[in-house]
């Protein structure tokens, strides 16, 4: 039940993060101005949502380490992390942002990503 959380958790906050790195990259009037308030700006609603993605990455941490009774080393915890933020970007790329397209290349890296995985979880 708690790996089932971790990693529930860790993709509510993939899912925020996300949006608060590249949502201001869609369909933005100013995305060609560069002056210090459009970034300031910019800057400031971004940490707005990445608060959200704190308020789920530090639970899923907390319950899905092992030293706290979670069942997950902080190294799997990371690769856990890691993994769901690719998968939510991925899904965010191709919602959000049509005209990029998923490639052969892209699927070999994603693959060699979930070896990492496997071999991180080998015993």
């Amino acid at each position: 039940m708690r790996a089932l959380l971790t990693v529930a958790l860790l993709l509510i906050s993939n899912s925020f993060m996300t949006y608060a790195w590249y949502g201001h990259l869609r369909d933005n009037p100013d995305a060609k101005k560069t002056g210090f308030w459009v970034f300031a700006t910019t800057i400031l609603i971004s940490w707005g949502i990445a608060f959200f993605e704190y308020i789920f990455m530090v639970p899923a941490n907390k319950i899905g380490y092992q030293g706290n009774g979670g069942p997950f080393s902080l190294i799997q915890l990371k690769i856990i992390q890691e993994v769901s933020s690719i998968i939510i970007f991925m899904v965010f790329s191709l919602v959000f942002f049509k005209e990029e397209s998923f490639k052969w290349n892209h699927a070999v890296a994603f693959l060699l990503i979930l070896i990492a995985v496997y071999l991180v979880f080998k015993k």
